[in-house]
């Protein structure tokens, strides 16, 4: 009989020890028992990492493959069971973080899906009466080309659709602002306090889109996603948490969503638009020109949130008078980006005593102004 199989099968653990399988050779019937008896107390894991589950399936030291029992197939089978389980796992923790979304991958999911329900609740233009009827056709801008109209009624057709986080697509747009504004690489969850962080009011960005809708997140999307308007969108957002200037920027942004919509309801964009015939672009640049006149204003005015619904109020009448001009400016500052003009908001000063911080004032909306002060103002 060969003299190593009457021996003893050595197998070195980790800890640098010797384990004796066997110390005596065994009944030729009862080799295979006696050995699984031997490791009937080690867990599968171990047997994996110490290289014995493979020593028992493989041909060593004379012994064939074909001898395996069923018991030890079946441990086998167990462990490579548990590996394939922590592999798949392994490739869920480390799944890359979702796509970001485009403003045009985002806009064709509207233009796709049924709207119906919600277009059947917008205004078109503003209904007028009386001498400002008369005032308006005689004295006010062109109406809208016919061809555009469609388009006009998508924009504000959105702007009457909510948030659903049950809807991807919503999900992706809200995960594309946090990470473009925040420079995070990982999603973050859906309702949480890393909303206020941004500058919305609340943990759940759907309840500061009154009177906006989806719109609202579709022009902080066009901000942060269009490569000429990034910049603007990062230095504004720099200036909202300005520790005296401070202000709420995703909720601003919405107020200014809700000044674009009146606009284009009060046909102050026609005439933009007819020239371009288009109007999503250019209720888009109307939006970016409006944010860009509010920061510069409230940095060179040393503006606080206690002045926001006053410089809303302020900002809506002349975004309505001269919407052209805001368009310039616009304009101006993107050429200046393009050439890699340092910041066009300039540096921001620290002028006068500390003033409180937000959590202690009010953010005062264009459509929370009292009345005395909001005549113009109401939105939708």
């Amino acid at each position: 009989m060969n003299e190593n199989s009457c021996s003893f099968h050595e197998k070195e653990l980790r800890d640098g020890q010797v384990e004796s399988v066997c110390a005596v050779c065994p009944p030729p019937y009862d080799k295979e028992n006696s050995v699984l008896q031997a490791f009937r107390g080690i867990p599968i894991s171990e047997l994996k990492n110490h290289g014995i589950l493979r020593a028992l399936t493989a041909e060593a030291n004379g012994w064939e493959p074909g001898a395996v029992s069923v018991e030890v197939l079946r441990a086998q089978e167990e462990w490579e069971a548990v590996d394939n389980i922590r592999t798949e796992t392994g490739q869920a923790s480390s799944e890359q973080p979702g796509q970001l979304i485009s403003f045009n991958e985002a806009l064709q999911h509207f233009q796709t899906v049924d709207l119906s329900s919600f277009k059947k609740r917008i205004q078109p233009t503003i209904r007028r009466t009386g001498l400002a009827a008369l005032r308006h056709c005689l004295f006010g801008p062109p109406k809208l080309h016919q061809g555009l109209r469609e388009e006009r009624d998508l924009v504000l057709t959105i702007a009457q659709c909510g948030l659903d986080n049950q809807d991807p697509m919503h999900g992706r747009v809200l995960q594309t602002i946090y990470k473009k504004l925040t420079g995070s690489k990982f999603d973050c969850a859906l309702y949480g306090d890393h909303w206020e962080d941004l500058g919305f009011q609340g943990a759940n960005p759907a309840t500061d889109l009154r009177g906006a809708g989806f719109l609202a997140l579709l022009h902080l999307l066009y901000l942060v996603m269009d490569s000429k308007t990034l910049l603007m969108a990062q230095e504004i957002f720099r200036l909202s948490r300005h520790h005296i200037q401070q202000f709420p920027f995703c909720l601003m942004s919405v107020n200014i969503t809700r000044i674009a919509i009146q606009a284009l309801r009060e046909e102050c964009l026609s005439r933009e638009c007819n020239r371009q015939q288009k109007v999503i672009p250019v209720v888009n640049s109307f939006y970016a020109a409006t944010f860009l006149r509010l920061a510069h204003v409230w940095r060179t005015q040393q503006k606080t949130i206690a002045d926001s619904g006053f410089v809303l109020k302020d900002l809506e009448v002349l975004a309505k008078k001269s919407p052209r001009r805001l368009l310039k400016t616009l304009e101006i500052y993107l050429a200046g980006v393009s050439k890699g003009q340092a910041s066009l908001l300039g540096t921001q000063k620290c002028c006068g005593p500390q003033a409180s911080h937000s959590k202690d004032l009010t953010f005062t909306g264009v459509c929370d102004l009292p009345p005395h002060s909001s005549k113009g103002t109401r939105l939708i």
